[in-house]
């Protein structure tokens, strides 16, 4: 084998001295790369989502995050005001200086002294996290459900279209309160503008597929992780940190909590579908699929989410109603969890109000101290959205449009569930005729596929895992 310094010294001693004349000379790309590294430091303090123009501030929401998980960030948000000022000014050094010192303050930030987070256990191995819940047995049902080939397929195919629909939907109003969401639009029962399958929540589930396909039920957090770099051009917040991480080699799970104020966000609970997908009716198989995929970019109760959607997505290959499936997925959450005071907490509302109204103002009134982009609204957004919506399809995407936060995430997951259980039959054609079969999307080699080949990436995967 070839050593390093060969290579380097073979470079070197090959390399021809030349003179480069002044316009040949390559100084001004420091320049280029100085303007995208400032874009990118404002876009921390500033910027607009993608599909709805929301506006967001994402590294002072991540002072936020950090406060809700029980550190002292006094220090961070006095530096708001002047980090805020010197964004609308253009003032380049003083933001990157301020932005800097904002992470070093989060990255040592000290645990606050009777924070109710850290009466909560924290969940940092499944193994922990099985010995503290009982995953609901199917038994042979999983068996039975991938040998009749044509019903697996058009299952998941309906569950990937139901997916891309509601994220499609929801991309266009999530960022915003019910109450803005109501006077812009009224009540939502349709696209509100032509939906488009771009979608960073399906990015991250072909990536995990791809590793699945080949390493099997025995796939690891690091095989995701490379998949992630090397099918990802680029992230946002909690994956976009765990993305430069893993490119400096720092793998999971310190990819996903080494310098991130944004472990306990929903971009691990937006993908947790997938993972349901290739475990139906087997939610332990299904939770222990999305804990080795959460914490590539997740830590705790950030996981915990993903772990949420995924058994709600397994369940649903042998489950019809969504009240069975939420409250039995809740059920399989540590008790002594913060993530299970969440989903008990909306639970409970539902039952003692027995009003969606009702319920979701507490619950968003309740959670108002969590970024939109956290996972705790948003789980308390499914909760009540499956609870109330009578097991039909139009009315669970108006309910959860009408919640608000992150809504595509949420929409795309929990609608994934009636694909799986009532297949093509329950979504109307005024949500399916705009979608159609292609999607397009930023995963390389995915730039331009259609839903069947995702679909079959699926199937495939399972049916071959299933021999084995």
């Amino acid at each position: 084998m070839k050593r390093a310094y060969e290579y380097d010294f073979e470079l070197i001693t090959g390399a021809i001295p030349v003179v480069l004349k002044e316009e040949e000379q390559t100084w001004e790309a420091a320049f280029e790369t100085d303007e995208k590294n400032w874009e990118y430091v404002k876009l921390l303090w500033g910027s607009n989502v993608p599909g709805s123009f929301a506006p967001e501030r994402v590294l002072l929401a991540g002072i936020q995050s950090m406060y809700n998980m029980g550190y002292d960030v006094i220090e961070a948000e006095k530096l708001i005001p002047e980090a805020l000022k010197a964004r609308d000014e253009e003032d380049k050094i003083t933001l990157t200086r301020i932005t800097a010192r904002v992470f070093n303050l989060l990255n040592n930030a000290k645990p606050i002294k009777g924070h109710p987070y850290w009466e909560y256990s924290c969940y940092d191995s499944f193994e922990k996290y099985e010995k503290n819940v009982k995953f609901h047995d199917y038994g042979n049902k999983a068996q039975e459900i991938i040998s009749n080939e044509k019903d697996f397929f058009d299952r998941t195919y309906a569950g990937w279209l139901e997916q891309i629909v509601g994220a499609g939907g929801g991309t266009a109003i999530e960022g915003y309160t019910s109450e803005r969401i109501k006077t812009a639009f009224g009540q939502i029962n349709d696209y509100v503008r032509k939906p488009s399958t771009y979608n960073d929540d399906i990015t991250y589930e072909v990536a995990f597929l791809e590793a699945l396909k080949k390493n099997g039920y025995s796939v690891s957090s690091s095989d995701i992780a490379e998949e992630w770099v090397a099918l990802i051009p680029s992230g946002w917040s909690a994956e976009d940190i765990a993305l430069k991480n893993i490119m400096l080699g720092i793998y999971p799970p310190e990819s996903g909590y080494r310098s991130n104020p944004f472990i306990e966000w929903i971009g691990a609970q937006m993908r947790g579908a997938v993972c349901g997908m290739v475990a139906p009716a087997n939610p332990r198989l299904a939770a222990q699929l999305a804990f080795k995929d959460g914490v590539v970019s997740h830590h705790n109760n950030g996981v915990i989410g993903e772990m949420f959607n995924a058994m709600m997505c397994s369940m649903a290959y042998a489950e019809t109603d969504m009240k069975t499936i939420v409250e039995k997925a809740i059920c399989m959450v540590p008790k002594d969890s913060e993530y299970y005071s969440v989903v008990k907490f909306a639970i409970d509302t539902c039952i003692e109000t027995g009003s969606y109204e009702q319920a979701w103002k507490i619950c968003e009134n309740h959670f108002k101290e969590y970024n939109w982009i956290h996972a705790y609204p948003n789980a308390a957004a499914e909760v009540v959205a499956l609870y109330f919506c009578e097991n039909d399809f139009d009315r669970c995407i108006n309910l959860i449009s009408m919640a608000g936060q992150d809504v595509d995430c949420n929409a795309a997951q929990i609608m994934t569930l009636f694909g799986i259980a009532y297949g093509m039959e329950c979504i109307a054609d005024r949500w399916k005729k705009p979608i159609g079969d292609d999607m397009m999307s930023y995963v390389r080699g995915y730039e331009k596929t259609t839903i069947t080949e995702i679909t079959n990436l699926v199937v495939d995967s399972v049916k071959a895992l299933y021999k084995n």
